[in-house]
């Protein structure tokens, strides 16, 4: 297990190397810079001197004298020193704003994950029972109309109908944002209030997930279902809910593991469109802003945490993977 895991994190290490190197390459010949985007903004009519600019370049670390493979050089060395250096924009620490965003982020992604597994794993089941009646051929239309259909444009919808259509009404919800109130109102309005903005942002976030989920739990489950195990089972005895529990889905597991793995990464990434849309103060969102602003070093922290994430779920599914299965092994 040892030499596993030291060979995997080698790998990863490897890997985040590669990944990083190109998207700091990509990052840095994006059209414009921090100068230009920032000053546009404050007044598009105002221009700078060449010495204005190439002080300010000096002072962000652009300067175009300097080939970008030797910024990436200068940025991995401050990661390994623990400096995922400060955001152009918002003059803070990148690991200060990453650490701001990441609460807002997880409440919406963490519901939203529990919501997906606690409907699609009992919706799975219960479509492989009843596969071909009529209420399982409905739901599964119905399932592949949530999975087919935008997330923008479920997005707007239910603002329309929750925030126009029900304008005045006890069912009206707020459209953006994550809170109204102010820093120092009471916790439990505070909770309230925050439980209300999120519930559009988690419904949007879930029920494509949950439309997904159940289909490849489903699938799953009607291939397991075919194996000899599963007749022998049935030969002896065992009860339809028994054959599917404790021994189909047992082995539906192992699919199920990968999903899991690949989960971590949005559970923390967020959902850029989601966030957008609804303004919520989250990772997404700031990782959307960070490349419109050309900040690169908001840009390169974030894509670091998201590949940390990525190959970390990764390593986490196989070695999953041998409690569940004990046919593999990590040796």
């Amino acid at each position: 297990m040892a030499t596993y895991l030291l060979r995997r994190v080698l790998l990863g290490a490897v890997t985040l190397v590669a990944i990083t190197f190109i998207v700091y390459g990509l990052a840095r010949n994006m059209p414009g810079s921090p100068l230009t985007v920032q000053l546009g903004e404050v007044d598009p009519s105002r221009k700078l001197t060449a010495e204005d600019q190439e002080r300010l370049k000096q002072i962000y670390g652009i300067d175009e004298k300097t080939p970008w493979y030797v910024g990436y050089a200068t940025w991995i060395g401050n990661v390994a020193r623990g400096d995922l250096g400060r955001s152009f924009s918002r003059k803070q620490p990148v690991a200060t704003l990453i650490g701001e965003r990441i609460g807002p982020t997880f409440l919406i992604s963490g519901i939203s994950l529990l919501l997906t597994w606690l409907i699609s794993v009992p919706l799975g089941l219960y479509a492989t029972a009843r596969s071909g009646s009529v209420d399982e051929r409905g739901s599964s239309l119905l399932l592949y109309v949530l999975y087919s259909f935008p997330t923008f444009v479920a997005a707007l919808f239910l603002q329309v109908v929750f925030a126009v259509w029900l304008r005045g009404t006890r069912w009206e919800l707020p459209l953006f944002g994550m809170t109204d109130l102010p820093a120092d109102a009471a916790w439990p309005s505070r909770v309230a209030d925050v439980a209300r903005h999120a519930i559009l942002p988690v419904v949007c976030q879930t029920y494509v997930s949950l439309a997904w989920y159940s289909r490849f739990i489903k699938a799953n489950m009607e291939e397991v279902m075919r194996q000899d195990y599963i007749r022998t089972a049935r030969a002896k005895g065992a009860g339809r809910w028994r054959v599917l529990v404790h021994h189909a889905f047992r082995n539906t597991l192992i699919p199920l593991v990968t999903l899991l793995g690949l989960s971590l990464p949005a559970l923390i990434g967020g959902s850029v469109i989601i966030e957008q849309i609804f303004t919520w103060p989250g990772m997404g969102r700031l990782f959307f802003e960070s490349i419109r602003e050309r900040d690169y070093p908001t840009i390169m922290g974030l894509t670091l945490m998201f590949s940390v994430l990525t190959l970390l779920g990764q390593l986490l599914a196989d070695v999953l993977y041998c409690f569940v299965d004990p046919r593999v092994s990590v040796e």
